[in-house]
């Protein structure tokens, strides 16, 4: 599969998503996926229902675009914004098809503003 093909899902399927950094700059809404982290046996115990699905201690799974490298940010740089949501990122990485990067997978937390 080659990002071409990727990136052709996350427009069809993905919602917007940008980047944001705290020194002002802001990118260009893309699509890519956030869902809640599940556990490995799909038995919930603690948690809620949000809109996004099932919310498991605030950590998500974000699936996006290799263009829009987050493994260089981090949450005291910057955050991902989606659907209303500020996301910091817990950990990046690129995933490869041969030398080329054909995505991104984070874990992503739900930053909670207090006024």
């Amino acid at each position: 599969m080659k990002a071409f093909e990727v990136n052709r899902m996350f427009e069809k399927f993905g919602r917007e998503i940008s980047i944001k950094r705290y020194d002002g700059w802001s990118s260009a809404i893309f699509h890519g996926f956030i869902q809640p982290l599940r556990y490995k046996n799909k038995i919930y115990l603690d948690g809620v229902y949000t809109v996004i699905g099932f919310d498991n201690q605030g950590k998500y799974l974000y699936i996006g675009p290799a263009e829009h490298d987050l493994t260089a940010l981090d949450s005291s740089s910057g955050y991902i914004y989606a659907d209303g949501a500020k996301y910091t990122i817990d950990r990046a990485e690129k995933v490869y098809c041969g030398k080329s990067p054909v995505y991104i997978w984070a874990i992503i937390r739900e930053v909670v503003e207090v006024d």
